[in-house]
């Protein structure tokens, strides 16, 4: 914007220059008890907010586009602009106007921009899901070689990992974070990559990713000579970590949050889960977005916020370490023996407040006294946790119970300084408890004590005037006063009460006055509650760096208390839903007996129906080739034993009879598609990708699911792409696979590949209609029965006797060779001519003719149960 100075006020030129600083940013100006904006950022935000636009003053002859958000309400506001793509610049007043002042009569109140509120760099409690982590995640390549760094400042939580230009969709996909850094330039090649994770793409300069200086800046950060005792980090993943580091002090404005020592992730500990497979299981998100309705929905019994985040952490990233799932199912184990523990340990974790979250807040300097109590009273529900324990526990649980004690002083410092239920903002004060300052209580007792000294002036000054209504009031303009009505102006101006009564205003309806000794209490008055505030601001400052202080075994604690709930969580729900432990071991075994869906079950449990449990055998043939119509069931199944296979490995109990599942390395599911019509991709382009990638990638202790390949072009060129697919998964990936198909021309392969099996959805034909048995059986299915299932979906009766017709003329064809088809397919009597099909006679029914016999109000209860089983005896 250009002007010229004559045309600009100085509160103005100073919001330009601040505005010229942040120029990608929304910036909310503080003025008074409102964030204002101007210009375009007034117009864009008014339009985002869906409030005011107005106008202020006017620059360069034009009027200026003004709109406002109230202080204490500005949250909401934040997180609505994040969520529609903005930044926000946070302006505050960095003096008060009296400040100001005292520079000069026209001097404008200083402001400074303290913050930028971006999509990974959220920690206010109002903007931030307790139960998800919030990620900030850097990604960079040097020589070739890549890795991905990514933190949460709401809880500390700071990891980086190798990883291949190839596997950062995957990666992505896993951790869900809501911004990724990329280096200034490279925006283009990453776009549509993190734009599939969902998170906001912000690129930093060359500078921020150099790995000499970052190296520099991370040894700062943690006040370390090196990087080694954290362990052996490439350039890479100091590179990206460095980027991390440098975007938090620009938006945090040098007042960086608690981040913990970094964490190397190894690639392969964790089980590779592509984000096409992410979406088709419903993991974490079901496919209409958001959690209900998801496995993680479904299976989370957490009572803390920390649980519930460790569960999404562990179900997104199943490990691929004996010793580690060992250890995690025996921690469930013990506590599913252990009724009454189980019990007694999530009742004290009910009471346990999300303690990361709030040590982020006070190191930040964003929190309040209710943080501090949070803490307080969480450091007092571990000691209550801890005590309720055994001394035998297995090894998960024995070195979080070791966590949960050693926290006596900060929790005796905790427990003497704050009142039971102190206030959310420090300003207020009134949260430092009686007897823990001699100072404090001292000034408290002068400021209190004289306001019954105002009272008993007030009933002295009565005695003396003799008026009645004579009141000592206060406002900020004249401090202390006494008012009372003009008609007793006169009299109190007169001697000899004038000699005591000072005269200070006179109003429409009230004269007010002073004394010399109402001055003096006054100022004792004032002065006492400054004090008081004063000192009750630095000892919250000085409790803060307590805490601060203790960050390492805070954090520690943090993570016990989530260790024990979520072993806890996932025990319950074992014994609630009849859970079993699984086998887990190093060989290439997939036997399943009784696996269920837990979803599916869940959703059927509401409506009282029961889940039809399968077995699953891929030992002795590992591929599966399942058919059987649309709505038997073939898609659940598939996707259960993909599930059962991610809870087994990710440390949990499952819904099986039985289970025993070999380490799997890679999980890839084709089962539904859509058109992406983004990138102009049709649903059998979209098919064939994922289907490719599945292809390149799967190893031979993948497990693959299938579902319908080459459905989305002609017959035979789908029958043939199908064909060939498993014949690549059977003779060069050499993994598990359940491969669901329409075309029962591919049955014929069991018989030539040795590893193939055949499996079908059981139904039964009746009346004409198909029942749906969803059992899965060996062997094939006789046929499709896509007409019955036309008839159930409710096509029209004419169009269903048509496709009957039309069908028998095909199959008719196939079996007299192909080349008579076209003359079969000319000799159909057209549709327009096909007369409405005569009406299906139903036959007549013992059960209904014995029914309207029966007379209910002349039944005597054994009466009724005889023709039960009268009735069912005629079924």
């Amino acid at each position: 914007m250009t002007t010229t100075k004559a045309t600009v006020t100085p509160m103005m030129a100073q919001y330009l220059e601040i505005k010229a600083a942040h120029p990608d940013a929304l910036l909310f100006y503080r003025m008074g008890d409102f964030y204002e904006m101007f210009f375009d950022d007034a117009v864009a935000a008014a339009e985002a907010l869906d409030i005011a636009l107005t106008k202020r003053g006017k620059h360069d002859d034009n009027d200026i586009p003004m709109c406002g958000v109230p202080h204490h309400a500005a949250e909401g506001y934040f997180l609505t602009l994040i969520r529609k793509g903005f930044r926000v610049a946070v302006c505050e007043q960095m003096e008060s106007p009296a400040e100001a002042k005292k520079r000069g009569y026209k001097a404008v109140v200083k402001r400074e921009v303290v913050r930028l509120v971006t999509p990974g760099t959220l920690t206010e409690d109002s903007l931030l899901d307790a139960r998800r982590h919030n990620f900030l995640a850097a990604y960079h390549v040097v020589r070739d070689e890549g890795a991905l760094a990514w933190a949460d400042i709401s809880t500390g939580a700071f990891h980086v990992m190798p990883c291949a230009g190839a596997a950062l969709g995957p990666e992505l996909a896993r951790l869900t974070p809501k911004e990724v850094i990329v280096v200034d330039g490279s925006e283009a090649g990453w776009a549509e990559t993190v734009s599939d994770s969902g998170a906001t793409l912000t690129t930093l300069g060359a500078a921020a990713f150099d790995s000499t200086a970052g190296e520099k800046r991370l040894c700062s950060l943690y006040k370390v000579g090196s990087l080694d005792a954290f362990g052996s980090f490439s350039r890479a993943e100091i590179a990206a970590m460095s980027a991390v580091a440098e975007y938090l002090e620009i938006t945090q404005k040098g007042n960086l949050p608690l981040l913990r020592p970094p964490m190397r992730e190894a690639q392969a500990a964790a089980m590779q889960i592509d984000a096409a497979t992410r979406r088709s299981l419903e993991l974490t998100h079901a496919m209409g977005g958001g959690r209900q309705g998801s496995l993680l929905h479904c299976i989370d019994r957490t009572v803390t916020a920390g649980g519930a985040r460790l569960l999404e952490r562990r179900l997104a990233s199943p490990a691929c370490n004996l010793s580690v799932i060992g250890d995690r199912l025996d921690s469930i184990a013990f506590l599913v023996e252990q009724g009454r523990l189980l019990e007694d340990v999530r009742t004290q974790l009910r009471s346990v407040h999300d303690l990361d979250r709030a040590l982020s807040r006070i190191a930040l300097d964003r929190g309040g006294p209710r943080d501090m109590a949070a803490i307080r009273n969480t450091l007092g529900q571990a000691a209550a946790l801890s005590a309720i324990l055994p001394d035998e526990l297995p090894e998960i649980l024995t070195t979080a119970a070791q966590d949960l004690t050693g926290h006596d002083d900060l929790l005796g410092l905790l427990d003497d300084a704050l009142i039971a239920e102190p206030p959310l903002l420090s300003r207020d004060g009134g949260f430092i408890a009686p007897g823990y300052d001699p100072e404090l209580d001292e000034a408290r007792q002068l400021r209190d004590e004289g306001r019954s000294v105002i009272a008993g002036m007030q009933a002295q000054y009565v005695d003396l005037s003799g008026v009645s209504s004579l009141k000592i009031k206060h406002n900020n303009v004249l401090g202390y006063f006494i008012e009372t009505t003009a008609t007793h102006a006169e009299k109190m101006m007169a001697a000899p009460l004038s000699e005591t009564f000072i005269h200070r205003q006179t109003t429409a309806n009230q004269v007010r006055f002073t004394t010399v000794e109402l001055s003096e209490i006054e100022t004792k008055i004032l002065n006492a509650g400054g004090r008081a505030l004063e000192i009750e601001k630095r000892l919250y400052s000085s409790l803060s760096q307590a805490i601060v202080d203790q960050a390492g075994p805070l954090g520690a604690l943090a993570r016990a208390l989530s260790e024990f709930d979520l072993a806890g969580a996932m025990a319950h729900l074992a014994v609630a839903e009849n859970w079993t432990r699984p086998k887990v071991d190093d060989s290439r075994a997939f036997e399943i007996e009784g696996g269920r869906h837990p979803v599916v079950e869940a959703a059927l449990q509401k409506d009282g129906a029961p889940f039809v449990a399968n077995d699953c055998a891929l030992t002795g043939a590992p591929i599966w080739l399942l058919t059987g119509p649309n709505m038997a069931g073939k898609s659940t199944f598939l996707r259960q034993n993909a599930l059962l296979a991610i809870l087994a490995q990710m440390g949990s109990f499952v819904p099986a009879t039985a289970a025993h599942i070999g380490i799997v390395s890679q999980i890839f599911s084709r089962v539904g598609a859509s058109d992406d019509l983004a990138r102009g991709r049709s649903t059998f382009m979209v098919e064939m990708v994922e289907t490719a990638a599945i292809l390149n990638q799967a190893d031979d202790r993948a497990l693959v699911i299938l579902d319908e390949i080459g459905r989305g072009t002609a017959t035979y060129d789908g029958l043939s792409i199908a064909w060939a697919t498993l014949e690549h998964l059977h003779d060069v990936n050499r993994c598990r696979a359940l491969f669901a198909t329409h075309y029962h021309e591919m049955s014929a392969l069991s018989a030539k590949l040795d590893g193939v099996e055949n499996a079908t959805v059981a139904v039964k034909e009746w009346d004409g209609d198909v029942i749906f048995l969803h059992e899965v059986k060996r062997g094939t299915a006789d046929r499709s029965y896509g007409v019955q299932v036309a008839r159930l979906a409710g096509l029209p009766t004419v169009v269903v006797e048509r496709a009957k017709v039309v069908l028998e003329a095909l199959e008719k064809g196939e079996r007299e060779g192909g080349g008579a088809q076209k003359a079969i397919i000319d000799d159909l009597p057209l549709f327009s001519a096909t007369p409405d099909p005569a009406p299906v006679k139903e036959k007549a029914s013992q059960v209904e003719g014995r029914l309207k016999e029966v007379l209910p109000d002349e039944l005597t209860p054994k009466d009724a149960l005889a023709l039960i089983y009268e009735l069912r005896e005629m079924l």
